[in-house]
């Protein structure tokens, strides 16, 4: 592994950084209402289109640029660092939707939906949790009976971001009771719009309404929407949140340097509650911020690392799981940090957790790292039985 940049590598990146220090917005994004949240993600996403800064490694054909997993890593390390907008109803369609079509879908099916995602015509969510199935995925129950060319779907999805507003969704249903809980499971494309679907947003104490719970009632779509092959959809799947933890890791990563940085330096400057040094002077806090420091850099070159593998296979490996299980875990670690070294001043710091940075909005955001995408108590597991071989407790 070769963890130096070329001169064509550090010119791209120059060019990034220079774009999005001229062109990102100026006006934040709404934080209240939907339909305005949803018309500045897909503007900023049209913006980004037109000026050839979308689909970085997507493949040409669809409207990317095909610049490999290399000039991506850089773009999402200088978005970090520019803070530009959080892609927020763009997130499925980008970050899961987008490249799990590119791995496995048809033809027909990329050239339809991939255009539309990366020039911000659509919103994609997705329908993987349950009621009772969340980090234990292959429990699902929704389930869809095959009718001639159709699917016919009935069933349940929680905690689906952006739902109710909007277009396609990557649903997870059950096409074979019968078969072993992972074999019976099929990807569909699920039109949103389609009849016998009904949205309740569910409110937060920190994100508005941003959660949708989703029933579906004899909901009916198109046999062709099925990506991969009926009843193998526990692969596509596997391949959706690989590549959630693929080079999508940097931008979080990023955010991390940057918000360690930021508690360096306030606590070089604020006074500690005895009033004669500052929080850097004090041995413990001194070594509590350089240790999650060094820790920070680490994860960042093993990210490196796993990232370099990737471009050597097909898609994300399991590695995935233990950088996933490790950030969570810097992140609250961080964000509790900031938060003890601020004291009540956190309260005003940053608007969410969304915005980073240090507040007790980010440590109270913070713990939603540890279940969301799969809980750290399974990726524990998945670590233990896919990377180091042991047994199954």
């Amino acid at each position: 592994m070769d963890l130096e940049f070329t001169l064509e590598e550090r010119s791209f990146r120059e060019q990034v950084r220079t774009w999005l220090e001229e062109n990102k917005p100026s006006e934040p994004r709404p934080k209240s209402d939907d339909l305005e949240q949803r018309n500045y993600d897909l503007a900023w996403q049209r913006t980004l289109y037109d000026n050839g800064w979308a689909g970085i490694a997507w493949p040409k054909a669809y409207g990317g640029r095909e610049l490999g997993t290399i000039a991506q890593l850089i773009w999402f390390e200088e978005y970090a660092k520019a803070k530009a907008p959080y892609l927020g109803a763009n997130f499925v369609g980008i970050n899961h939707g987008g490249p799990t079509l590119i791995a496995r879908a048809t033809e027909e099916q990329k050239t339809f939906h991939l255009p539309k995602i990366l020039k911000g015509e659509v919103v994609w969510c997705q329908g993987f949790s349950e009621p009772g199935s969340g980090s234990d995925l292959a429990s699902l129950s929704t389930k869809a009976v095959v009718d001639g060319d159709q699917l016919v779907i009935t069933g349940q999805k929680i905690w689906t971001s952006f739902a109710h507003i909007a277009d396609y969704q990557e649903l997870l249903v059950r096409t074979d009771p019968d078969a072993p809980k992972h074999k019976g499971i099929s990807w569909v494309i699920c039109d949103m719009h389609a009849p016998g679907i009904t949205i309740r947003q569910i409110p937060t104490i920190i994100r508005g309404a941003e959660f949708c719970e989703v029933f579906y009632d004899e909901v009916r779509l198109p046999l062709s929407s099925v990506v991969g092959n009926l009843n193998d959809g526990w692969s596509v799947a596997m391949s959706t949140l690989s590549f959630e933890r693929g080079t999508g890791f940097m931008a979080a990563i990023i955010e991390l340097t940057t918000t360690i940085e930021e508690l360096i330096d306030i606590a070089r400057h604020k006074k500690s509650p005895d009033g004669k040094r500052t929080y850097f002077q004090d041995d413990e806090y001194r070594r509590k911020l350089l240790s999650l420091k060094a820790e920070i850099m680490a994860l960042r070159s093993a990210t490196y690392r796993a990232i370099s593998r990737n471009m050597r296979q097909d898609a994300p490996g399991p590695e995935g799981s233990i950088l996933k299980l490790v950030m969570s875990d810097l992140n609250q670690k961080l964000a509790r940090l900031g938060v003890d070294i601020l004291g009540i001043e956190a309260l005003a710091f940053g608007g969410s957790h969304r915005d980073g940075g240090v507040s007790t909005a980010a440590w109270l955001g913070s713990f939603s790292g540890s279940i969301a995408g799969g809980t750290s108590e399974i990726q524990r597991n998945i670590v233990s039985e896919r990377v180091l071989g042991m047994p199954r407790g």
